[in-house]
């Protein structure tokens, strides 16, 4: 049985990656996309996901979802990261198809009704829509099956912040709604995503074998690649969103620690995740009785590239 997700993204170059390999994935069966702002305007994130599954060939219902965060004004779109169109500044044409009607997070909430305990739902992008899904229906909590997100994290450094990483700075309030609902939450964050390098190499291989979605996924990874190595002094770029994917498909591929996680809504720290180990006890509040999230802390970045480039070849 392959597992049923819906993909909630703000395409984004990973975000592509990400998607093409759920698409490629026989162990998934992706019964839609839901679109937030975040790389991109939810407009353009709206398109580019009807993009993608243009390309990919493959017919699921794109549903457009959050344009603002929840409780703070939005932050700029990096363009410097992703390109004014999320794709590396390439200039694919507009996709011919349209998202359907219902709002992201009442497809959300319809899918999951349908198939209750079977739906996994993997967050790319600000949690925008999953906070809506708990406000429009909070019973819906209990009925996904997992909640597997990019985004946070517990001891790296943050990509925005000396603390904060990118998709929970855009929207606090929505990420500490999502920590804080009964459902099962994996947090694939940069505990992981930064031990993990993707490099030109296995993307012209991929290229190679599948020049359809390989050759688009190229051509947009170079706009990234150059952003990292600019930043960073290294060949290639971190492996952040289709490293859901592969938790989906492998959780192997990981170590994870339980612990309760918490979101700084303001101040200095805001966006961080705050993360409370299972069994320690704190005489501040916050983390008691708050579910308990698997935070990723360890990745065989091997095994996981193997996957992705098997995948997509």
């Amino acid at each position: 049985m392959a597992r049923k997700i819906i993909i909630d993204t703000d395409p984004g170059i990973d975000d592509a990656m990400a998607i093409f390999f759920a698409f490629q994935a026989p162990q998934l069966d992706v019964l839609g996309l839901t679109t937030t702002f975040g790389n991109v305007p939810v407009e353009l994130a709206t398109q580019n996901a009807i993009t993608l599954t243009e390309i990919a060939n493959v017919d699921v219902p794109v549903a457009q979802g959050v344009a603002v965060p929840f409780s703070i004004a939005p932050r700029p779109h990096p363009d410097f990261v992703h390109g004014a169109d999320g794709f590396g500044n390439i200039n694919w044409p507009a996709p011919k198809g349209k998202a359907i009607e219902k709002s992201a997070a009442q497809f959300i909430v319809d899918t999951v009704r349908e198939y209750p305990g079977e739906v996994t739902i993997i967050a790319l992008g600000p949690l925008g829509n999953l906070a809506k899904v708990l406000e429009l229906d909070p019973e819906v909590a209990n009925l996904v099956d997992e909640v597997i997100l990019m985004g946070g994290t517990a001891i790296e450094y943050g990509n925005v912040s000396p603390v904060a990483e990118a998709n929970i700075m855009n929207d606090p309030h929505a990420a500490d709604a999502v920590f804080t609902a009964p459902w099962q939450v994996t947090m694939i964050g940069l505990d992981v995503t930064h031990q993990v390098l993707l490099d030109n190499t296995v993307l012209e291989r991929i290229k190679q074998a599948n020049p359809e979605e390989g050759g688009f996924l190229y051509d947009c990874a170079q706009h990234y690649i150059n952003f990292y190595s600019s930043r960073f002094d290294m060949n290639g770029c971190y492996f952040h969103d289709a490293s859901t994917i592969a938790y989906a498909m492998d959780p192997s591929i990981f170590g994870v620690e339980l612990g309760a996680v918490r979101v700084a809504c303001e101040g200095i720290g805001i966006g961080q995740t705050i993360f409370a180990p299972q069994g320690m006890e704190f005489p501040e509040p916050h983390w008691n009785d708050v579910p308990m999230t698997q935070v990723c802390m360890e990745v065989d970045s091997e095994r996981l590239l193997k996957l992705f480039e098997t995948t997509l070849s």
